[in-house]
């Protein structure tokens, strides 16, 4: 093409010199990249971003990112203007260097466009709650990873005129020192698929991890490290591979379940235990959740009495009731009645190993929602009754003797 340019000067009377072409043919090829900046930029790429915002579809919304087309843009530009200096330049050391420069603006900006792209297919995958299944994470950070070394492998071979299968064969005697170089990424890309096929976390998961003061939702699953919320809002950093190697907690089949667990205990001053009196009876009769239980109690006791010739003159011959059974059953047949806990799952309030602390009464049951919020105050509910109920049944709960009660008894 210059041959051809001197030739179509000449016929029109021009007498050029190689500077005055030279200067003829970079004024044509900035004008064509002039050009072409102005019909991608201006005019094609605008129309397709456009069209895309406009379509009803997300994904094709997602992809109407200006990022993605402005680095292809360029991309293409650097791939002309290439072709260019091919056409036109006489074949020397200022052509090789220019080819050379554009090629390398045409891998960095397709380099580029293809890290918008993943970009756009994870903020998309994120926002539909598809990446919760795998750690989409990983897999974008390991893909831009292995692109940035293939385009740094392509440059090297590029400066050095060499093909990059040379290249490529020579690493195999770096084969240790990439291995150490790339532990964390190769560990957290195998754990990331360790993760995602046996389905062990997803993004939301509340993780508890005390190894690492972890308790709170993920929020990231990246190539090299888990990012949790914890529930004072600071960010705790897990390294990927250590959910592999070491144990953790995943409380989402406890959100999936649609109940969480109450497992409290209230301790009872053996000193209260008693056998309950007729006076008692009647009284704790009045309760709505006790009526039946106590008449159908005290029948099947007298019964059993009278059955075996027992006097019931001392509480040491035959059957009685105890303040503590019938409080037992109260509890059981309030958390049965509480429209807040789940019917569907264990429900049970039993007697522990005394201790020296007294007798422990433990609550072990179901909430019928996940929520912490409510979770919480249905169990404060829960033990705000019990807490003011227990004297009614004459039971006195433990507590350690405080200052005051020092001071009351010095007094």
């Amino acid at each position: 093409m210059y041959s051809s340019l001197l030739k179509f000067l000449s016929s029109y009377g021009f007498q050029a010199g190689d500077w005055e072409v030279n200067a003829i043919i970079f004024g044509l090829i900035v004008l064509t990249v002039i050009l072409i900046h102005i019909i991608l930029h201006g005019l094609i790429f605008r129309i397709i971003i456009a069209q895309l915002k406009k379509s009803p579809r997300l994904l094709l919304q997602a992809f109407g990112d200006k990022s993605l087309f402005k680095n292809i843009a360029y991309c293409i530009q650097s791939m002309l203007l290439s072709m260019q200096f091919r056409v036109w330049l006489l074949d020397g050391s200022l052509k090789e260097t220019l080819i050379s420069v554009s090629d390398v603006f045409a891998l960095f900006f397709g380099l580029m466009a293809l890290f918008s792209l993943l970009n756009i297919i994870q903020n998309y995958m994120l926002t539909n709650n598809v990446a919760k299944q795998f750690p989409i994470g990983g897999i974008v950070q390991t893909i831009k990873l292995i692109s940035s070394l293939a385009l740094i492998i392509i440059l090297i071979s590029m400066v050095l005129g060499k093909s990059p299968t040379v290249l490529i064969s020579g690493l195999g005697a770096m084969t240790a020192v990439l291995m150490l170089v790339f532990k964390d990424p190769i560990l957290g890309f195998v754990a990331g698929i360790q993760l995602s096929a046996n389905n062990m976390l997803r993004i939301g998961d509340w993780l508890e991890m005390p190894k690492y003061h972890a308790d709170g939702s993920v929020v990231d699953i990246g190539l090299t490290t888990v990012k949790v919320r914890n529930w004072d809002n600071t960010i705790t950093t897990v390294p990927t591979y250590a959910l592999i190697s070491d144990s953790f907690k995943n409380w989402r089949a406890m959100s999936e379940s649609g109940g969480r667990r109450i497992k409290r205990s209230i301790f009872i001053d053996t000193n209260s235990v008693h056998f309950l009196s007729q006076k008692e009876i009647e009284h704790l009769s009045q309760s709505r959740l006790l009526t039946q239980y106590l008449t159908d109690r005290v029948a099947e006791v007298k019964a059993f009495n009278e059955q075996n010739e027992i006097t019931t003159d001392s509480y040491l011959n035959g059957r009685h009731l105890t303040n503590i059974g019938t409080f037992r059953i109260y509890l059981e047949n309030y958390l049965r009645n509480n429209p807040q806990i789940h019917k569907n799952m264990t429900l049970m309030v039993r007697q522990l190993q005394p201790t020296d602390k007294g007798i422990p009464m433990e609550i072990y049951c179901f909430t019928n929602t996940v929520a912490w919020l409510e979770y919480e105050a249905i169990q404060a509910d829960i033990f705000d009754h019990i807490f003011a109920v227990a004297p009614e049944f004459g039971i006195s709960l433990y507590q350690a003797p405080s200052g005051q009660d020092f001071k009351a008894f010095a007094r």
